[in-house]
């Protein structure tokens, strides 16, 4: 890290979406924190910041980051730089570790671990012990330790009591609960999207039922109890409907989805490569749509990576492969290239899907380049065309389904807390 008291980061493009702000100005930075302007001198640090854009750093709150028990697939350190990579300076670490964070002392050992990172950790504690879904966790004990999430993300929690419960009481700890939403009886088994593309290979498929029940239980759960619940990794347009509905009902809900779901689609599963293979699926050409839709007129809150490394080894069996794929370091590009060259969002409302609104969501304090703030920054070149690498990636493992694709949006410089903690080559 490069330790900065002043900074001042010239003719950059400001972008604020809390403050409705884009204008080309100078950025100006004291002391870790967002400053009103002030004269340079032989202390501060002078950044040419003309034809970059400043957005406040992402916020990623669907992240794994396999620390503790996976280190070999990324650890807490290694998925940080990765995170400081792609811009992202505050991210949710998911609870399925070995062992779980069902407990005070998982969340100490991150919170140690994570003191000097190049990201903030925040934590998600799991709703039950070992994502068993049978015995709830002490959630205040949670609490107190620093986890501000709860979810058994990889798994739904199998009891509705339990998921009613933790939903009741989260709202009074300060918590939010992140919800996978899935009917394990309907997955049965499957392993991509069930239609053209299992049909065409052999292999058993996932129904969009599988999400959609899952989704529509926690709605309900929400709406009978009048407590607020976020959904991850949307993926099917029947999902993206019943919350848009819900959301007109009033129901407390917020959503995310993830770069793959809106750029790529079952298609790319021809290839029999496991890079491409995560749950929920990609999904068809109707459901990519629907999801920019859904981004587009609110109905889905934010962007998130669900950022999830396995090693070459774990991914060599197309088959037999565990889900997930990685995103940190390729989720700006895609939703530039995607969202802002091709469907006409802004990049306020790119800023607002990455970083104002999902901080809003987990209640931090990021998300803003407000005065007096933290200075959590990623300085970009929008216009930079450039190829994913999967061997110049910062983190352990390389699963990423973008790999050999064209991309537009390049981040050049990610600042936190004043300090620049990643610095284009």
């Amino acid at each position: 890290m490069i330790c900065i008291s002043k900074l001042i980061i010239k003719n950059v493009r400001i972008i604020s979406p809390d403050e409705n702000r884009d204008e080309v100005a100078d950025l100006f930075v004291k002391n870790g924190k967002i400053s009103e302007a002030f004269n340079a001198d032989q202390n501060t640090t002078v950044i040419d910041g003309t034809e970059l854009v400043a957005f406040p750093g992402l916020v990623d709150l669907h992240v794994h980051l396999r620390d503790p028990g996976q280190e070999e697939k990324e650890d807490i350190i290694s998925g940080t730089n990765a995170a400081a990579a792609g811009g992202v300076t505050s991210l949710l670490c998911m609870p399925n570790t070995n062992p779980t964070i069902d407990n005070a002392g998982v969340i100490n050992y991150i919170n140690e671990k994570a003191k000097n990172c190049k990201c903030r950790v925040y934590v998600a504690g799991s709703i039950t012990m070992g994502l068993e879904g049978k015995v709830p966790t002490d959630l205040l004990a949670l609490r107190k330790a620093g986890a501000i999430g709860l979810s058994d993300d990889g798994r739904p929690v199998l009891d509705p009591e339990i998921m009613a419960e933790a939903m009741k009481k989260a709202p009074r700890l300060g918590m939010t609960v992140v919800a996978h939403c899935e009917d394990l009886d309907a997955t049965d088994g499957g392993k991509i999207n069930e239609g053209k593309m299992s049909e065409k290979l052999g292999i058993k498929g996932i129904p969009a039922a599988a999400e959609d029940n899952g989704t529509k239980r926690e709605l309900t759960i929400a709406e009978e109890n009048d407590v607020p619940v976020h959904i991850c990794h949307v993926s099917t347009k029947t999902s993206v409907a019943m919350i848009r509905q819900a959301k007109k009902r009033g129901v407390k809900v917020t959503a995310e989805t993830a770069p793959h779901y809106f750029t790529l689609t079952e298609d790319t599963l021809e290839k029999r490569d496991a890079d491409y293979r995560m749950n929920p699926p990609l999904r068809t050409e109707e459901d990519r749509l629907t999801i920019i839709e859904g981004l587009a007129d609110g109905t889905l809150d934010c962007i998130a990576t669900d950022h999830a490394p396995h090693t070459e080894a774990d991914k060599a069996d197309f088959e037999k492969a565990p889900n997930g794929s990685i995103g940190m370091e390729t989720s700006l590009a895609a939703a530039l290239t995607e969202l802002y060259y091709n469907s006409g969002f802004s990049l306020l409302d790119i800023a607002n899907l990455m970083s104002t609104a999902p901080a809003k969501i987990l209640k931090i304090n990021a998300g803003t380049l407000k005065i007096g703030t933290d200075a959590d920054i990623a300085l970009i070149d929008i216009n930079k065309e450039w190829v994913v690498d999967r061997d110049k990636l910062h983190g352990k493992s390389k699963n990423t389904p973008f790999k050999g694709m064209k991309m537009r949006g390049k981040v050049k410089m990610t600042i936190l807390g004043g300090e620049v903690v990643y610095k284009e080559e």
